[in-house]
């Protein structure tokens, strides 16, 4: 028998849900509505940044991040903070390898609410940690519910931390200030530490508001956040890390042995980015294009037979399926070839235990042009029929 180069920490992988409808989608020439990137050029001061940034600026960054970018965050998020409480990463994603290599040691737990991005439990299984999982029960009005005896339950002795995504990918679901209070009591009371994702930090259609900022919470929390997201340039995989300095520090351990240094033209136009949507009033632009193209994603699908659900966040709207009879992995396989539109099947953000609550679910990304949703829209339209 051929050996297995592979070690056992990754042998229990497979490609990426995304890696897999992205090609489908090619395949068939269907609009994409599964990976979450925009298929729209950023704003222009965006591109100039970019343009400005390449023309110099090409060696090794300080370990930190670039003094202006740090400088650029520290306006953004606070002017109290230095150096020592932020750190720039390779996008969000990386923040959050760096920040489960930095805080568990094997056995450590890790609580995961479902469904989830799908790096979070490849994060936490590569540092030697165990995900517990607590899975968020849908509403009758379409709305997303954290159950709180639930989340209780998930917490043990061996807690280290708890990753919370708001706005949340894939539900839509802004978290309330209750659930955040909750966690906040729940991390205090078992000493753990909250890794707030908040990527989608800016693209909330109710008021978001930020896991550090709760009463108790900024002595454990790293928040991680990005430029991909927020100014529709996903490939820069420019990302910050922002805490205490006890937390911060150990994130920076592990970081510098990933890439030691993150790409330095794409820091300078971050800096630059950041700096110029503060001044121009670009997050409200933003929120309102989204909200926009929910509205019209949404309208789009009142002649199929998906019924979206409430998306309060993110640039994702997830859609009861059950009038199709096809479990959602079944769905989506065979949607980009038939009607011509992608989506992803949600149970590929569940444990194998709750795969079943994501049967009749499927997730799709609105982050496309006008003419992409109304062709996806129309498309979908012949579901029924398709699926005779």
């Amino acid at each position: 028998m051929a050996r297995s180069y592979a070690s056992q920490r990754v042998s229990g992988f497979s490609e990426t849900v995304f890696a897999k409808y992205t090609r489908l989608a090619q395949a068939a020439g269907a609009i994409n509505l599964g990976q979450g990137f925009p298929d729209f050029d950023p704003p222009e001061f965006v591109r100039a940044a970019l343009r400005e940034a390449a023309s110099g600026y090409q060696q090794y960054a300080p370990l930190p991040g670039l003094p202006v970018l740090l400088e650029a965050l520290a306006h953004k998020l606070g002017p109290e903070l230095s150096a020592d409480h932020l750190q720039v990463t390779v996008g969000a994603t990386e923040g959050l390898f760096a920040s489960m290599q930095a805080l568990l040691d094997p056995g450590d737990e890790v609580v995961l609410i479902e469904p989830f991005y799908d790096a979070y439990p490849a994060d936490v299984t590569m540092a030697g940690g165990v995900p517990r999982y607590v899975p968020l029960t849908p509403l009758a009005d379409g709305r997303w519910s954290l159950d709180l005896d639930e989340l209780r339950a998930a917490f043990t002795p061996l807690t280290k931390a708890i990753i919370l995504n708001t706005p949340h990918n894939p539900t839509g679901k802004v978290f309330t200030a209750a659930e955040l209070d909750a966690v906040v009591a729940l991390a205090e009371e078992f000493d753990a530490v909250i890794i707030a994702d908040e990527v989608y930090e800016h693209i909330a259609f109710v008021p978001h508001l930020p896991v550090a900022s709760r009463p108790g919470a900024w002595p454990r929390t790293i928040t991680l956040s990005s430029v991909g997201k927020t100014f529709s340039v996903t490939g820069w995989k420019i990302g910050w890390a922002v805490g205490p300095q006890p937390l911060i520090s150990a994130l920076r351990l592990a970081h510098q042995w990933i890439p030691f240094a993150v790409a330095t033209p794409l820091q300078q136009a971050a800096a630059s980015i950041l700096q110029q949507a503060e001044a121009s009033g670009y997050y409200a632009e933003l929120m309102a294009l989204y909200r926009r193209k929910r509205d019209l994603l949404v309208a789009a699908l009142a002649g199929s037979p998906l019924k979206p659900l409430t998306s309060e966040g993110s640039y994702f709207v997830m859609a009861d399926s059950s009038a199709l009879g096809l479990d959602d992995v079944a769905l989506c396989d065979a949607l980009p070839g038939r009607v011509g539109v992608a989506a992803i099947p949600p149970s590929a953000f569940y444990s194998e235990a709750h795969k079943p609550l994501a049967k009749h679910l499927i997730r799709l990304a609105f982050c496309k042009s006008d003419e992409a949703l109304c062709q996806a829209g129309e498309r979908l339209k012949g579901l029924a029929e398709a699926f005779a």
